[in-house]
Parts: C-alpha cells; structure tokens; sequence
C-alpha cells in the first residue's frame, strides 16, 4: 500500500496550516476535566479538516473531520475509505478473523447485516424488556438506601453485562470476569495487558461457540452457528463467528456504559431537568436521543484505500481519518445552539453511526438507557454530585470517565 514521505510525522502532501498539534482527543490523552464543557467546542476553531501529527496509536498521524456532513459523506464512500483492520484486536491473537461487522464494507457487509438485523429488531429486543426492567431494579434496589454510589462503577458497568450475558446465553455469573475484561480491552494501562485480555477473551468466545454447535440453545451464539449468509446459503465460517461474538462484546457494553455516565452526570448538574424526567417519564426517550448527541464519546477511523479529496483536501491511500462523533455532535453548522440541552430536539444524530454501519444494536441500546433512566428516577429521589470528587476522563476512542460519584436524602 502507497505511502506519503513523512517529515516530523506529517505528510509532506499536508499543508502546514492544516496541521494540529494541540488536538485534546490523541491517543492516551486523559482529563480532570469535563470534556463537554470546553474541550469540543474549542475544536470547532480549527479548520474543517485537519491534520494531527500523533493521533492514533503508536504516534500514527491521521485526518480529523470536524463536520457533521463530511462525517456522512465519508460513512457512505466506500470507494475512498474503508473500515477493514480498522482496530488493533485481531493482530493480538496472530489470526486471521476480524471485528464484524465493523471491520467489513459492502457487499459482505450487507450479508452479515442480513443475518444480523432480525436478531437485533425491535420486535426481538422489545421482548427482553422485562428482564432488562428486573436486572436495572436489582440493582436500584440494592442500593438506593444507601444515600450515596458511585454510579459507574456500581451501576453503569454492570447493568449492561448483564442484559449482555442474557442475550448471548452466557451464566449471570460472570459478570465480574467480563467487567474486568471490558476494562482491560478498551483502557488497558498498557500494551500487554491489551494483548493478554485479547485473547482471553478470544479463548472464552471460541470455547462457547464449539459448544453451540453440540448445545444449541436460544441464543445469539447459537443463530451465529446455524446463520447461513450470501445467495448460496453458506454457513459462516469460524473466523466470521469469532468476529460476530468479539464485535457483540465490545461494541455492547462499554459505550452503553459511557453514555448512561454522561447522562446521569448532566441530571445530577441540573436538577430541573431530572425533575422534569421523573415527573414526566413518557419524556425520557426524546431526552435521550439528545443525550446521545450532546455527549456522543465514540471515535473510530475509517482508512483512505484510494486517493480523494474531501474539500479539496488530498487524502492519500493509507492515511486515517478520525470520525469523532464528539465533534460532530457540537458541529455549529449542523446544529442550532449546538452546546444546549434541547431535551425534545429530535436530533438525527450520528452517535450510532449513519448509512449501511448503522448501529445494529441500536434498538437495545435505546430500550437499555431508557429502562435504566426510568427505573432510577423512579426510586431515587433528588440526587446530586459528591462534592470534591476529581473525574479522570479517557479521551480517545470511548470518551469514558472512572467515576461518578452521586449522593442524595434518604
């Protein structure tokens, strides 16, 4: 694959005035301080697209789109950018499987959607909703005489490995293991610990599908082993399943973490808003589809696989743009008051991805944070932040912080 000569880690095709070193979102960047409030915005200073020397892992330099309609536009042209070997996982393990179907582009792409998209409908999810209701109840329960939690590590990092371990089939007893496995894979304090977790994980997710294959059950695995895809009917094959059940595992829970997070930070900063929601629950749902927008935390890469420009920039084969749907979402030109809460905005937002990569599991996603949301205001009276509290908060890839500690009367 074609690469540009570098000086100074920048492409000698970039012109100087594109180049950004101060981007507050490069790989290992961390804050104390809350990224929504100033960060993102002062992003929307730079020029459309960028440059950032050192943005991805290992120092690689890559694109940043700041607007939302170039984020679109590269999301639907599969003939420029691709998302195939887009994340580290795979090369851990020394195999030959992929993260899908994130790491696909059409046509195959569209046969794994085929497969997929039954198993994650509204229908499909809408019939977990008691389970999913019990599991967020447990745990409310368990603690809401306590008068005071740190929501994320008591709450929002478990709720969803539970709805998680359900939908795969896999014992509730696991739980511990997979947090602590989540943990390691998306914010792992070093490379081998990276690479060990990403392989135990391969190893576990191996182990359950051979025994799909001898015990099938009403599970997601099991669909994966008896799915047949393209017009020949073929049955998938081992990587592809490895790659379905990897994809479901990281994709599923982190993210769901990260925004219940951000969500119950904004109510707990502004309690006319959790009143609102507690008195009018039918509200949540719109609510959140804002919540999704204002605080979207996720970043992936698409690579250039054929020269282009975009804005007449020249994107180059073997470069990285960054899609930051944290850019995106405060995009002033997208957006009317684009830093605001408008908790009946309606927002078309990207936050689940747009065009043929919309997020599969998008529907169970929405059901997850509006049952949780539901359930806590339900229980919880007036809450607010711990005071003194200092948040240390991942700026690269899932915009995730390490706390939230909440305290109210009880």
């Amino acid at each position: 694959m074609a690469t540009s000569p570098v000086l100074d880690n920048i492409p000698n095709h970039v012109p100087p005035e594109l180049v950004v070193r101060d981007f507050p979102f490069s790989f290992g960047a961390t804050t104390d301080q809350i990224p929504f409030d100033s960060m993102i915005s002062g992003v929307h200073a730079n020029p459309d697209i960028f440059y950032v020397p050192e943005l991805a892992a290992g120092g690689e330099g890559g694109w940043v789109l700041r607007r939302d309609e170039d984020m679109r536009a590269v999301y639907n042209d599969y003939e420029h950018f691709s998302n195939r070997d887009t994340t580290p996982f795979p090369q851990f393990t020394g195999g030959t499987w992929r993260v899908l179907p994130l790491e696909s582009d059409p046509p195959l792409h569209s046969a794994y959607r085929r497969f997929l998209n039954p198993v994650f409908s509204p229908k499909v999810t809408q019939a977990l909703d008691a389970k999913i209701r019990q599991y967020a109840r447990d745990y409310v329960e368990g603690f809401k005489d306590s008068g005071r939690i740190d929501f994320l590590q008591q709450f929002a990092f478990e709720f969803p490995i539970k709805v998680f371990l359900e939908l795969m089939g896999l014992p509730q007893g696991q739980v511990k293991q997979f947090l602590d496995w989540t943990g390691e894979l998306l914010h792992a304090p070093d490379v081998e610990t990276l690479v060990r977790a990403t392989r135990e994980v391969v190893d576990y997710l191996r182990g359950e599908i051979e025994d799909r294959k001898i015990n099938p059950r009403d599970d997601v695995i099991t669909r994966g082993v008896q799915a047949k895809i393209d017009k020949e009917g073929r049955p998938l094959t081992e990587d592809e399943l490895l790659g379905f059940c990897f994809n479901l595992f990281v994709g599923g829970l982190d993210t769901i973490s990260t925004n219940l997070t951000w969500q119950f930070l904004h109510l707990a900063r502004n309690a006319e808003h959790q009143e609102l929601l507690r008195s009018n629950p039918a509200k949540i749902p719109d609510a959140i589809d804002e919540f999704m927008r204002i605080f979207a935390s996720v970043m992936t890469f698409r690579v250039c696989v054929k020269e282009t420009k975009l804005r007449g920039i020249t994107i180059k084969v073997g470069e990285k743009v960054a899609m930051s749907t944290s850019i995106a979402a405060r995009d002033p030109a997208a957006w009317d008051r684009p830093d605001e809460v408008i908790l009946d905005r309606k927002p078309r937002h990207l936050s689940f991805g747009y065009g043929p990569h919309l997020c599969v599991g998008m529907y169970l996603a929405r059901r997850e944070m509006k049952i949780a949301m539901e359930e806590f205001l339900a229980a919880i009276p007036s809450f607010r932040l711990v005071p003194g509290v200092t948040m240390i908060t991942a700026l690269h890839g899932v915009m995730q912080p390490d706390t939230l500690m909440l305290e109210w009367d009880v």
